[in-house]
């Protein structure tokens, strides 16, 4: 029994640090440029800034960014049903985007 309990404190501690990571990566920004069309994302892979010749839609980024979340999700799925479903595990990718 204090097995279980010490697994499930394993599980709560790695996913209080993956959150933690996650966390950092919102707080970072990549922007690239290539000719007239302007990309700035955060870390955890959300499009904050999308633009062609200067020209920037919301709707666009709301689109791509679904398009990343539901990817993220097919990914954390997959590597779910490679892991033989290890309870706890699956939270742990895309968790916290919305």
């Amino acid at each position: 029994m204090f097995d279980k309990l010490k697994q499930l404190g394993d599980l709560k501690k790695m996913r209080d640090q993956a959150m933690a990571i996650q966390k950092q990566l919102a707080a970072e920004e990549i922007s690239v440029e290539e000719g007239d069309v302007r990309v700035v994302i955060s870390g955890d892979q959300r499009i904050k800034e999308f633009s062609v010749k200067g020209y920037s839609s919301e709707a666009a980024i709301s689109v791509l960014n679904q398009a990343i979340h539901k990817s993220q999700e097919l990914a954390a799925k997959k590597l779910q049903e490679m892991s033989g479903g290890l309870g706890g595990l699956g939270g742990l990718m895309g968790g916290g985007q919305g």
